[in-house]
């Protein structure tokens, strides 16, 4: 894993109040089909419970919306994975991704983070969601952290802070590539190129090769480039929680 920290200075979010006991809101994405090619898709799994180990270990509350609410799609049910079947096999687990939260009906300030699940569902109902931008503006600007891995980064396209500059503006960042959508033949597919809009955007996109563990932190914002990035998101999202 290669985590590239930043100085803490160099986020715009307020200094945090007191998070102790405060969950972390995971978000998934309700979209099950990959555009026009009539795949499915949802949230990937591996990219829930990965990072859901790294915070649930640590005693550190987890809570779950979706855009829609209810019970998201799932994608990448790799039951080989230990982590996966874990999870997969937990009866509290699965009630609450059946029953998540309506993400528009939340209350940010109740949270200590807000994390971005992946799968390529993410690609069309995370950006344009006024939900997903008004909780991860309010968890941000209050000094709490925004978490991220693969195609979960398309949460941050469009989140603009309250002087109307992009949250990712200037941020070192990681997230799904050009060259692994490329890789899996969807580039044609997803309404946008990821790695290439953040960059539209502001942001300071540090990609590693394709496939390989990447992770990179900048004050309050942590960002994961892929599957194998998952565990990595989950453990410094843990770190910054519990230095608070």
């Amino acid at each position: 894993m290669h985590t590239i920290p930043v100085p803490t200075a160099t986020s715009t979010a307020a200094s945090p109040a007191s998070f102790a006991g405060r969950p972390v809101l995971f978000v998934l994405t309700s979209h099950a089909r990959k555009g026009d090619s009539g795949e499915p898709t949802g949230f990937y799994l591996a990219e829930v419970t990965h990072p859901l180990q790294q915070l649930e270990t640590a005693g550190i509350p987890v809570e779950f919306a979706s855009i829609q609410g209810g019970e998201p799609p799932v994608d990448g049910l790799d039951l080989q994975d230990s982590t996966n079947a874990h999870y997969w096999a937990d009866a509290q687990f699965r009630q609450a991704i059946r029953t998540t939260a309506l993400l528009e009906d939340v209350d940010p300030a109740r949270y200590a983070a807000i994390f971005f699940a992946g799968g390529h569902g993410a690609m069309w109902d995370f950006a344009d969601s006024s939900a997903v931008q008004h909780v991860a503006r309010a968890i941000y600007e209050a000094g709490g952290a925004v978490a991220a891995v693969c195609h979960g980064p398309a949460a941050l396209v469009n989140v603009t802070l309250s002087d109307g500059s992009y949250l990712v503006a200037g941020k070192q960042l990681a997230a799904f590539t050009d060259s692994e959508e490329r890789a899996v033949q969807l580039e044609q597919v997803v309404p946008f190129l990821l790695a290439s809009t953040l960059v539209q955007r502001g942001a300071r996109h540090l990609p590693a090769a394709d496939w390989q563990p990447q992770v990179v932190t900048d004050g309050s914002l942590v960002t994961g480039q892929n599957p194998q990035s998952a565990t990595g998101v989950g453990q410094v999202l843990r770190d910054l929680i519990q230095a608070r």
